[in-house]
């Protein structure tokens, strides 16, 4: 079969693209055709995401595709997880949905552990605590007993380009809402937390061809073809996952852009109590596989200091930065958990004040900040590796690192001195091509399992080795 020409929709916290990937029997190729910012927007009453702007930007990058190709054959969507939009009985949005950055769900834990005891909790999704999961931001809604429809925000994108409904496995694993074992919503859950009958969709796995796009939406392209919308792993973790270019099933990864997701790959969920004393999450993977991991702080904290400095006149390159920091001594430690991490705002006076506050040496300028959250990344880095080794009882040989992290060369030397492992990084586009060989898969283009896959990003990009230094 020759080669066929797919879209990859990749939305992330800070930016969004649509990528145009073509595959073939000897072809793995990649182009940008648009990119877009994205961020949560502060209101008065919260933090919002300004879905309608970006599914304009999705339009818009699926019209340049469109025309750079002869066939379109299809696209596939992966966002962040956990947030979501809710319809109303005609099918129109409800409202902006949130951002997870919002702080309204913190208070609605302690409502959902009052409903459901924690433990039981654990033992039937497999989630970590954290106020982002869906279960509790649907547990602060004022209105739900009004809404008619629940749908994650790659579902919603989908439902907006093809008017099919439904929810895919790896993204609605984030809710918290989805029992592990099975993959699907647990009724025990959904009744704990009192939520309309019918508010949930039906649940497919990726790989799945849902519906061709509308009318509406290709008159809005430009065109007469009918691209087909595919499920992939449609939380961007799921697809980098299956971008990650391993060898074998001993490897860590650390898919690392504003989060960074620390974890492993397995063919079944650890529900175990010492899993959940951890804090350790398990969330469906592609060809049903669990990606147990732990959400760690990522390059949020970095982006966020240099947008504050910037902010104020600081004009601070990122590289000449990293470059001071590399010739710093080691930074010192602090609780990347803190909530107040979470926000934005003044990050290098947060971080600044947790080193106080840890009776901390307290770093002095921008190059100090810097090299305290590499260090602290590092450091948190390898304790879930060392953590996510033992309550699995898998070996870890070798982490890679994917995604916008790969880039920064500090930062992937000290995650090898701190793992005591080989680091491998990249690529950065690992959840672009893992959603776009998820399509091209479905559509009968390439065969194979995900280490056949993986095969073919090895021989096609460029990775870097870092081995640990000792002393």
């Amino acid at each position: 079969m020759s080669a066929a020409a797919f879209a990859a929709v990749d939305l992330g916290a800070s930016s969004g693209r649509v990528m145009l990937g073509r595959v073939g029997p000897d072809t793995l190729e990649l182009t940008e055709v648009n990119r877009f910012r994205n961020g949560a927007i502060r209101l008065p009453d919260g933090m919002y995401w300004d879905v309608l702007g970006l599914y304009q930007d999705i339009v818009t990058g699926l019209r340049g595709a469109v025309r750079q190709t002869d066939v379109l054959a299809g696209l596939g969507i992966d966002t962040w997880g956990v947030d979501y939009g809710l319809l109303d009985a005609n099918g129109a949005l409800r409202g902006n949905p949130h951002s997870y950055r919002d702080p309204r769900s913190e208070a609605a834990i302690e409502k959902v552990h009052q409903q459901i005891d924690p433990t039981r909790l654990y033992a039937v999704s497999g989630l970590q605590v954290i106020s982002i999961n869906s279960i509790y931001q649907l547990a602060a809604e004022p209105d739900l007993q009004h809404a008619h429809r629940f749908l994650l925000i790659p579902d919603l994108l989908g439902y907006w380009l093809t008017g099919r409904e439904a929810a895919e496995e790896t993204i609605a694993s984030t809710t918290g809402l989805v029992d592990a074992r099975t993959g699907l919503w647990a009724p025990e859950l959904v009744e704990a937390l009192g939520l309309p009958a019918g508010l949930l969709p039906e649940i497919v796995p990726a790989g799945q061809v849902l519906a061709p796009l509308s009318p509406t939406v290709r008159e809005e392209l430009g065109t007469d073809q009918e691209p087909l919308l595919t499920t992939v792993g449609s939380h961007d973790t799921a697809s980098a996952v299956v971008g990650v270019p391993a060898t074998g099933p001993n490897f860590g990864y650390v898919s690392c852009g504003t989060w960074a997701l620390v974890g492993i790959e397995l063919d079944a969920p650890v529900l175990t109590e010492d899993s959940r004393r951890a804090n350790f999450t398990n969330e469906r993977g592609v060809d049903g596989t669990i990606r147990y991991l732990r959400n760690v702080m990522g390059l949020w904290l970095l982006s966020e200091s240099i947008r504050w400095w910037n902010l104020r006149g600081g004009e601070l390159d990122l590289q000449d930065l990293l470059d001071a920091a590399a010739t710093l001594p080691p930074g010192p430690r602090i609780d990347l958990t803190d909530p107040a991490l979470l926000q934005p705002g003044d990050m290098p006076g947060r971080i600044v004040r947790a080193c106080r506050e840890a009776g901390e040496r307290v770093p002095e300028g921008p190059a100090e900040v810097v090299r305290c959250i590499l260090d602290n990344l590092a450091a948190a880095f390898a304790e879930s590796i060392d953590q996510v080794e033992r309550l699995s009882g898998q070996p870890v040989e070798v982490v890679h690192v994917v995604g916008g992290g790969s880039r920064n060369a500090l930062l992937c030397q000290l995650t090898a001195d701190a793992c005591r492992r080989p680091v491998v990084a990249g690529p950065v586009e690992a959840t672009a091509l893992g959603n776009l060989l998820v399509q091209a898969r479905t559509h009968g283009v390439v065969s194979g399992d995900l280490a056949a896959l993986r095969e073919r990003i090895r021989s096609t990009v460029t990775l870097t080795r870092y081995e640990p230094r000792t002393g």
